[in-house]
């Protein structure tokens, strides 16, 4: 792995917002970059409607010469478009290729092979074999697309929580592999701030630690969401506190015993808090 993709692998890793911007409007592809997200994605896939195919990509790859820097979400493997949009991969520029309807498949292997992966699993066959996308060499983040997979499914309930066993699964699944841990699906309404930021915190308790967004003001929620309360933070001192005043050995707090693993916890949050 080369330094420029370590660099690449490591913003994807770190990252806690990525924020979409159609392919076919090239004029916003600025305001993205401008808008405080983490990393921007330029959407080749759903955004863009079959007969723009062509000029969005056409419009990405000249913003990419102009020296922008971006994820790109390609077009699914089984398209037309799929060849020329992986050509994409091998610009320097393209810091990720978010693949959707990822699995473990030869598209797979021949996406990561170019360029850092953001493997968007979004279908029953991604789902079930979640641990080997997630170990494939290349692979730097797993992503839930819930809406995607509520219609492979044929899951006509709007209740998003049907997918925490789901969530939890790709969170093993990246522990396990050694990568980041996985990016949340989007929240459809980017008007209802409070669904956003409700939707991190519950998939942020699953393990997961980024969200994908529609909207540039999805974001401060999102990062609202995954910054630890004051009562919270409070706690975490508390704990280190105690352990610290014991010399290492187990502890009582509030009735509850202070272990190894309730330290560590502790220890996490601060680091979480002072990031």
């Amino acid at each position: 792995m080369n330094a420029a993709t370590q660099r690449s692998s490591a913003r994807i890793a770190d990252a806690r917002h990525f924020l979409f911007v159609p392919g076919n409007r090239p004029e916003r592809f600025d305001k993205a970059v401008a808008s405080g997200a983490d990393v921007v994605i330029l959407d080749l896939e759903d955004a863009v409607p079959a007969a723009e195919k062509e000029l969005a990509r056409d419009a990405v790859r000249r913003w990419l010469d102009a020296g922008g820097e971006a994820v790109v979400r390609i077009n699914a493997a089984d398209t037309p478009y799929a060849r020329e949009d992986i050509a994409l991969a091998r610009h320097p520029n393209v810091i990720s290729i978010m693949l959707p309807k990822a699995a473990a498949d030869s598209a797979l292997a021949q996406v990561a092979a170019l360029s850092p992966v953001i493997a968007l699993i979004e279908t029953a066959t991604g789902v079930a074999s979640v641990e080997a996308v997630a170990s494939c060499p290349g692979v730097v983040r797993l992503a839930l697309g819930t809406i995607d997979l509520a219609l492979d499914l044929d899951i006509l309930s709007d209740d998003d929580r049907l997918f925490d066993p789901i969530r939890l699964r790709f969170t093993v699944a990246s522990r396990a592999a050694g990568i980041a841990a996985p990016v949340e699906g989007v929240t459809a309404n980017f008007r209802d701030r409070g669904a956003n930021e409700a939707a991190m915190r519950h998939a942020r308790a699953l393990g997961f630690r980024a969200k994908m967004c529609i909207h540039p003001q999805q974001l401060a929620t999102v990062s609202a969401a995954l910054r630890p309360s004051e009562s919270e933070i409070e706690q975490a001192r508390r704990i280190v506190a105690a352990d610290n005043a014991s010399g290492g050995t187990a502890v009582a707090l509030d009735g509850r015993m202070i272990d190894r693993p309730v330290v560590a916890r502790a220890h996490r949050l601060l680091a979480d808090a002072a990031a």
